[in-house]
């Protein structure tokens, strides 16, 4: 720590340390802040003052720690903490997005207090998590998650080393462009340079990541959730293609972006281009279509679509 570091930055400083390591000596406090034991005293003196409950115990197990008092002392955490702990929010409850929730405003709270860069992209995770996260979704690591992030505030070129659902290893350089998350799980969308392609990655399958100092700009008209749902309406088992007696307008008010492409075939029909590995799951999003539909290919589908009809012809015979 700089010598001319002020009281009040050192305070804080010694609130952090106490935060991170309870029981923390007298000594040691004084040797990671830089100062005298005397004056590492007085810092806790001053914390003491401000009404923040800093308890010591004597022994050979004593230290400095903090108490718990009438109100809550003021938190201090890593990017990467922080980071951390959004991540865990919003996997875990549902209205973490809506800074009207209880839940919601703390955790609005932690991501005012990150750093201008990391939080804008916080804040951009947090407006994109889905709104029912899925519980057997894999969890990527904090740290990988934070680098990510920060090269994507940073506009900096990252090297990743990733392992793809069949086990297979690679290494590409990637622009990142945004960290998301959708239906449970963390992708990073991003350019491959080898390949000059947008991709989508799971975040739970990167193996290493390297900050490289090219720079980049994303794409001016960047719309990430667009992106990574219309990356998730392709290369799935069965192909997919419905015509839809519908205008185009109507049809995208009622069909998620995650089924497919959708396409103006004239005034009043829109085709509809997509693949699935889930013909049962398709087959329930075109039945919230309020028009006529034909599907055009995947037999799969069709049979699919069969089975749903009956069950709710068979639901309507009291």
């Amino acid at each position: 720590m700089a010598a001319d570091t002020s009281p009040t930055a050192r305070a804080l400083r010694t609130l952090e340390l106490l935060q991170a390591g309870p029981g923390i000596t007298a000594d040691r406090l004084a040797g990671k802040l830089g100062v005298s034991e005397r004056a590492a005293r007085r810092y806790i003196g001053i914390l003491r003052e401000a009404g923040i409950p800093v308890v010591s115990v004597r022994g050979p197990y004593g230290g400095y720690r903090v108490g718990r008092g009438l109100r809550l002392p003021p938190l201090t955490f890593s990017p990467a903490e922080a980071l951390g702990l959004v991540m865990a929010v919003l996997d875990g409850h549902h209205e973490a997005g809506d800074p009207a929730t209880l839940v919601g405003s703390a955790l609005g709270k932690i991501v005012q207090a990150l750093p201008e860069p990391v939080a804008a992209q916080a804040e951009a995770v947090r407006r994109t998590a889905a709104p029912a996260p899925d519980a057997a979704a894999a969890r990527p690591d904090p740290d990988t998650t934070a680098a990510l992030v920060h090269a994507c505030a940073e506009h900096r070129r990252v090297r990743l080393g990733y392992r793809s659902e069949a086990g297979t290893a690679w290494t590409a350089d990637v622009d990142p462009w945004a960290v998301v998350v959708r239906h449970g799980r963390w992708y990073l969308l991003c350019r491959n340079h080898p390949k000059d392609a947008r991709r989508a990655y799971r975040i739970d399958r990167v193996r290493g990541v390297d900050v490289l100092d090219d720079t980049f700009e994303p794409p001016r008209d960047l719309d990430p959730v667009a992106m990574i749902e219309e990356h998730l309406a392709v290369g799935w088992e069965y192909d997919t293609e419905v015509v839809i007696d519908a205008p185009l307008d109507r049809v995208r008010r009622c069909l998620p972006r995650a089924v497919g492409r959708l396409e103006r075939m004239d005034d009043g029909t829109t085709r509809l281009s997509g693949s699935t590995s889930n013909p049962g799951w398709y087959a329930e999003q075109l039945a919230r279509i309020p028009a006529p539909y034909r599907i055009v290919r995947c037999p799969e589908l069709r049979e699919a679509a069969r089975v749903l009809g009956q069950r709710l012809l068979a639901a309507t015979n009291g």
